[in-house]
């Protein structure tokens, strides 16, 4: 493949269906090729704990580099706005990286207003059928992971987009290990972006020196 050659397979995500119960969202297969999968799994940032990372943490290198450097720009706020019905071309987007699931993680939550749309992109090369846990699960409750709409395995090459409302619930069952994911979020304004970043060099800082506060 040419350096100059896109990563995203944006027909995989203008081909998928969405879905707009219990609120909008998509899942497309296929967003990136199988003949990416050895180099972005040697370029996957080397993280040690559980958690999502900004970029400025984890200096991307290689074809991974290039991959999230195409998430963050306007090709992917195109295709989801088209998709989505909701405009994110002028939004500031901010990319954050996890390797590692903790079993606490997951749990049914809804994002803050500052968030209008998330994607998730999973790079995990296999996921087993009879692994329960991991599996994002879009959910009509903020009380019952059984009550899904649509359950996600996080198997490579598979993104999950959808819109933050007041019933946006999501979250996936406890899982304990490797779970490759780069989540890329659209947000309100360029002082929610800043916000989120301090915040989120707090965290690395509590993470690196206070381990059990995580």
């Amino acid at each position: 493949m040419e350096n100059s050659a896109a990563l995203l397979n944006l027909k995989a995500i203008s081909n998928a269906q969405v879905n707009l119960e219990p609120y909008p969202h998509l899942v497309a297969h296929g967003v990136v090729g199988n003949d990416l999968m050895s180099a972005l799994g040697q370029d996957f940032p080397q993280i040690k704990k559980p958690g999502f990372f900004p970029l400025e943490l984890i200096n991307p290198q290689g074809v991974f580099d290039k991959l999230v450097k195409e998430m963050e720009g306007p090709t992917l706020a195109a295709a989801l706005s088209d998709k989505l019905n909701i405009e994110l071309r002028d939004k500031p987007c901010m990319i954050t990286v996890r390797k590692w699931s903790a079993s606490k993680d997951g749990r049914i939550h809804n994002d803050g207003e500052a968030k209008i749309v998330t994607c998730l992109l999973y790079l995990n090369e296999k996921w087993p059928d009879n692994e329960d846990g991991g599996r994002f699960r879009v959910l009509r409750s903020e009380t019952d992971f059984e009550d899904a709409r649509t359950e996600v395995p996080p198997s490579y090459g598979t993104l999950v987009a959808f819109v933050r409302t007041e019933n946006s619930w999501h979250g996936h069952k406890p899982f304990a290990g490797e779970r490759r994911v780069i989540q890329a979020t659209w947000l309100r304004s360029q002082a929610d972006l800043e916000r989120k970043h301090k915040r989120g060099k707090l965290s690395f800082f509590l993470k690196k020196f206070w381990p059990g506060s995580y």
